[in-house]
């Protein structure tokens, strides 16, 4: 082509697209375009947008601010529970309460006693149960705490001896400056202990007003637990009330399984160890059954920490070898526990990862303290059963539709 011609085709070509650009701005300021314009769905006139963005990149998008959305949403709610803390705990210990005892209500009220008068006698019966052996292991800590001094005095002046004695070669005035040090600090801090005593008191109260309100809560969640979770039902839009009430029962039939197996296993944990603690004679016995019995609602964690401080008292009391007796004696029910008793009771009911179980009690302990370690894997198993049943939540939805009517009859 000669240069000429390519000139003339170029020239050609801008007049076109100049021809093409006026048409369109003309269009564009027609009052009947706009109008037919704005007539048209938004999804039309974004159509030709979003096609032109990469759909790995929208996806990547969508997925963004759902993601974002969701996470602001769980941190807004554990921020609301941390500041009412001092209601939800008391609530979340109700419910965990209830679901311990509500198999017994219905047994009461099965053989003919009335749903109150049922419901009265369980909580108050239980509180008694509760106070009782809190009595029993103050009493035991009372009456060995001079006895327990003594010895953890001894074994404290014994390891002092066998390190002077010892084969590394120590200063003595180092160990008497280290002991008029540690004097000097106690006698120094008696005002922050004070006030570690005022802070405590203010703890107690605070306790009974939670005890109260877990109190009430468990009465009512046991007395008239049904027409409470209906009222909450009318929360839930209708297309999804009907598998959220089956997905919320299925759950709390999990959890009410999970805290029975757990009373037995923790039941079983505690009998184990006063048994050996008994055999060894270890001081505080009952009182370190029921710690263990405590902790044993903390999976993992609560093993541990009640398992070392039970072979601490037996090393401080009776010497190195009682207390390595008594840390084989504490894994071997361990073994028990893990090995039989949960894969036994529990099953595949409820099967929560111990990562998860771990990251589960930090967030309960952030959240709630000691009490929000407690409640943390009993939530969790709620919550996993209540979301796989509400996933599968389709499966049911059907069978609860009402059938079609026949066919009428067709006329003669």
């Amino acid at each position: 082509m000669s240069r000429r011609r390519y000139e003339a085709a170029l020239r050609n070509a801008q007049r076109k697209a100049a021809m093409e650009q006026r048409v369109l701005r003309e269009a564009a300021e027609d009052p009947a375009v706009i109008e037919a314009r704005a007539a048209t769905p938004h999804e039309e006139r974004t159509g030709d947008y979003n096609r032109a963005v990469p759909f790995g990149l929208r996806v990547a998008a969508g997925w963004s601010w759902r993601l974002a959305v969701v996470g602001a949403g769980v941190y807004l709610l554990g921020w609301l529970i941390t500041y009412f803390s001092a209601v939800t705990v008391p609530i979340a210990v109700a419910l965990l309460l209830a679901a311990l005892m509500q198999p017994v209500i219905r047994r009461l009220t099965d053989i003919g006693w009335p749903r109150g008068l049922a419901v009265g006698v369980g909580v108050f019966g239980g509180f008694l149960v509760v106070v009782g052996v809190l009595v029993l292991i103050v009493q035991q800590i009372v009456s060995s705490a001079g006895e327990l001094g003594t010895q953890a005095l001894a074994g404290a002046q014994q390891v002092l001896r066998y390190i002077e004695e010892g084969p590394i070669p120590v200063d003595t005035s180092q160990l008497s400056q280290l002991q008029d040090q540690v004097a000097d600090w106690a006698r120094n801090s008696a005002g922050t202990i004070t006030g570690y005593a005022t802070a405590a008191g203010g703890a107690i109260g605070n306790f009974f007003a939670g005890l109260a309100i877990a109190l009430f809560a468990l009465f009512y969640f046991l007395y008239d637990g049904h027409r409470i979770w209906n009222a909450a039902l009318r929360f839930i839009p209708a297309p999804v009330r009907e598998r959220t009430d089956v997905a919320a029962r299925t759950g709390w039939q999990a959890l009410i399984s999970y805290v029975r197996a757990t009373v037995a296993v923790a039941a079983v944990d505690a009998v184990g160890v006063l048994i050996v603690a008994l055999i060894l004679q270890v001081p505080l016995a009952p009182a370190l059954a029921a710690l263990v019995f405590l902790g044993a609602f903390v999976p993992i964690v609560g093993a541990l920490v009640t398992g070392f401080v039970a072979v601490a008292v037996a090393l401080v009391a009776l010497g190195w070898v009682q207390a390595l007796i008594m840390l084989g004696g504490i894994i071997l029910v361990m073994q028990l526990e893990g090995n039989v008793l949960q894969p036994f009771l529990l099953g595949k009911a409820v099967s929560v990862h111990p990562l998860a179980v771990i990251l589960a009690i930090s967030v309960g302990i952030i959240v709630g303290g000691i009490v929000g370690g407690l409640i943390a894997i009993p939530a969790l198993a709620f919550v996993q059963i209540f979301v796989t049943t509400l996933a599968r939540g389709s499966d049911f939805g059907q069978a609860h539709l009402p059938e079609p009517p026949p066919p009428e009859p067709a006329e003669a």
